[in-house]
């Protein structure tokens, strides 16, 4: 081991060893009302880990899928009886506190965003490659509201090839993915018109660049058609009736939806039918779940660092509030981004 190595590995040790940070947790599958916060043992480092004093964490819509088990199927992974992990949350930002043996680019009290495990703590365990460098001038609320939903955003605009004069939908414009994804496409050159249902969402559309905001309860006149991608982040509507948005050869893209049985849940079930329904029709149809990577998240990191990037935050929380937090995302009545402040 180098001197550099052995001399940071030390120091994670000195900071953590013998330690405990509160963390919210739970035992079980059930609501958000159900998370309490207590004290849990941080063992050092080791490898590439990182451990990260979390500043602030960001909530999403996938934390409530985590916290309640539903849809059922992903207990597959989660744990069937109860989760393996009790821990909840998964985007961060904050400043590294140790690193492991094996992490050659962090040290102590560097600033960075990601995603971590369990990161609705006051530290949170990750890997050196599931972070990146933050600048100082970017605050930690900003920063935590971008890594999963960014990315998300990311994805669904490659997979609808959304470029410099294309044509876009965003379909449920108003909530985390979908205010990331109006700017990011307005950012690649794209025309977008952001259809939300959620009241108060169409100034901070209007602010990153929608051509258009419309109500999207006012049924399918009021959306148009002709659109080279339609990007759905929320909301049941049936297939049929979202290829009638769409041009000749246009993209659809399914991020997620809520809702449905409690199996597969509505969302997973239409992505289904997509996939089986593509290889037959002429438009695109591509269902996108996010899929983290060093790439999208130094790109996101450098878009904040630029001001081309400000993420829309309807509000935030304490940590002790974790539970009100994700009730407040699975409302739908969030306008943006939900963020827990644990510094």
């Amino acid at each position: 081991m180098s001197t550099t190595r052995t001399t940071r590995a030390t120091r994670a040790t000195r900071t953590t060893t013998g330690t405990t940070v509160r963390a919210v947790v739970r035992d079980r599958y059930a609501g958000p009302a159900d998370l309490r916060v207590t004290q849990r043992e941080l063992p050092p480092p080791t490898g590439d880990q990182v451990h990260v004093r979390v500043a602030a964490a960001g909530v999403a819509m996938g934390d409530w899928h985590l916290v309640t088990g539903l849809p059922s199927v992903m207990r597959l992974v989660t744990g069937l009886r109860a989760p393996r992990e009790p821990g909840v949350g998964l985007d961060l930002a904050g400043t590294v506190a140790a690193v492991g043996p094996d992490v050659a680019d962090l040290r102590p009290g560097d600033r960075v965003l990601g995603c971590g495990r369990a990161a609705f703590a006051e530290v949170a365990v990750t890997r050196a490659r599931r972070v990146a460098a933050l600048p100082a001038d970017v605050p930690f609320t900003a920063a935590a509201a971008v890594p999963t939903s960014g990315t998300t955003a990311l994805h669904a605009l490659r997979s609808g090839r959304v470029q410099a004069g294309s044509r876009v939908l965003v379909l449920g414009a108003g909530g985390g993915v979908g205010t990331l994804a109006v700017r990011l496409a307005v950012l690649a050159g794209a025309e977008v018109t952001a259809a939300t249902a959620r009241a108060g969402a169409a100034g901070a559309l209007l602010a990153a660049g929608a051509t258009a905001v419309v109500d999207r309860s006012a049924g399918p006149a009021a959306l148009g058609s002709g659109y080279d991608a339609v990007l759905v982040t929320g909301g049941l509507t049936p297939l049929r009736d979202l290829r009638r948005l769409l041009g000749p050869r246009g993209s659809l893209v399914l991020v997620g939806a809520e809702g449905g049985g409690r199996v597969l849940g509505g969302g997973l079930a239409r992505q289904a039918r997509a996939a089986a329904l593509d290889p037959w029709v002429r438009h695109r149809l591509r269902s996108v779940v996010s899929r983290e990577n060093p790439a999208d998240l130094a790109r996101l990191r450098n878009l904040l660092a630029g001001g081309d990037l400000a993420p829309v935050l309807d509000r935030t929380y304490p940590l002790a509030e974790a539970g009100a937090a994700i009730e407040r995302v699975a409302s739908g009545a969030a306008r943006g981004k939900v963020v827990l402040t644990v510094a």
